[in-house]
């Protein structure tokens, strides 16, 4: 299958000017630069802004200017994610993720370009790295809760992982619920999966290294139609899975630990997948939904599970990484100390959380590598 024709062409500087001129305010630029100013700060400074002591919880210790953030996020009495209405919620996720994101990382070459989806076309980015020669490709979808997100939300990540894996990134917009329920994300990522190990070639990248990865939502997905392509006898070749939720039924005991005063709470999450299921009548361990509970987890390939310390979903990931371990996949399993849920969008502001986008970038490449020395 031919690539389509691209939409047009982005260049590195101009989307950073483009999307802070026509979509974030006077007043979300002061409250970055604000962030950027307090980060410079030493810890001791932001717990004290904070005007409480270090939290430490399941002996973890959240990072000082996290906990600066949040504080400062709840005295400001952000509604949840999909609150007062999920219309209003994008929006506000999509003004956040874009004020915050900090100057754009230097890829090669950004392109927009549309790909055949199950019903209609699917938008997709893809970013080229510097380095020449035949990189790997990672197919990758977007967090959110299966109703937030899309290619603008997730530049930034998208070419950190492009620059500092020096992979190309294929960065997917699925269709989102609740206007488009399950199992559309799952039958969208399912295709674009397909189509890009169909491609690869013709993306300038290696075609025997084609990964599928995401990070929330966007990680559930990738676990899906990774399983469900290695069902079919066609995997792609690693996963890239950065906190995902990968079970429905079971509760653990990161839910009860981090499902209040964080970025993403129960309350959360049950509104998430009240969109998600819609009046499919789905149930909870369907594989396409909880990959936890999947048979046949012995086709995947190597995967990366990356979780974050202070997530209510922390366990379900790390419960995964175990599972497919008993199964006899290759896995690596690493765990993000001090930092939440969302931390791949707080690296324009916090520098911990920059650092370890960059290490999970680099295990990546690291994953990658031994697939193809293989």
């Amino acid at each position: 299958m031919a690539l389509s024709p691209p939409r047009r062409a982005i260049r590195p500087i101009g989307i950073r000017l483009i999307l802070m001129h026509s979509e974030t305010s006077v007043v979300d630029r002061i409250q970055y630069l604000l962030a950027r100013g307090l980060a410079r700060l030493p810890p001791r400074v932001h717990l004290g802004l904070c005007g409480a002591p270090a939290v430490e919880i399941d002996g973890e210790t959240l990072d000082p200017m996290v906990q600066l953030v949040s504080a400062l996020r709840l005295r400001r009495g952000v509604p949840g994610l999909v609150e007062p209405t999920y219309a209003a919620g994008r929006a506000r996720y999509r003004r956040d993720t874009l004020a915050y994101c900090g100057p754009r990382t230097a890829v090669g070459t950004v392109l927009d370009f549309e790909i055949p989806g199950p019903f209609g076309r699917l938008r997709v980015r893809h970013y080229a790295p510097l380095a020449g020669g035949r990189q790997p490709l990672l197919v990758y979808f977007h967090g959110g809760g299966f109703v937030l997100g899309d290619l603008d939300t997730h530049d930034e990540p998208c070419r950190m992982l492009c620059h500092h894996a020096d992979t190309h990134v294929l960065s997917v917009e699925y269709r989102l619920a609740p206007e488009n329920p399950f199992p559309s994300g799952v039958e969208d990522a399912r295709a674009a999966l397909a189509w890009a190990l169909a491609n690869a070639e013709a993306l300038g990248a290696d075609p025997g290294r084609v990964g599928a990865g995401g990070d929330s939502a966007g990680g559930n997905l990738a676990a899906v139609a990774t399983w469900l392509a290695a069902s079919d006898g066609a995997p792609p070749a690693a996963q890239l899975l950065i906190y995902p939720p990968t079970d429905s039924v079971n509760v653990r005991a990161s839910h009860a630990l981090f499902g209040a005063g964080f970025f993403l709470t129960r309350r959360d999450r049950a509104a998430f997948g009240a969109h998600y299921a819609g009046s499919s009548g789905i149930r909870g361990d369907d594989p396409r939904l909880s990959p936890l509970l999947a048979p046949n987890l012995d086709k995947l390939p190597p995967t990366l599970v990356v979780t974050a310390a202070f997530d209510l979903l922390r366990d379900e990931g790390e419960a995964y990484a175990v599972a497919l371990e008993r199964a006899g996949v290759t896995v690596r399993a690493q765990r993000v100390r001090g930092l939440g849920h969302g931390f791949l969008h707080m690296t324009g502001v916090v520098p911990a959380a920059r650092r370890a986008f960059i290490d999970v970038a680099h295990s990546w490449r690291s994953l990658l590598d031994d697939v193809g020395s293989r």
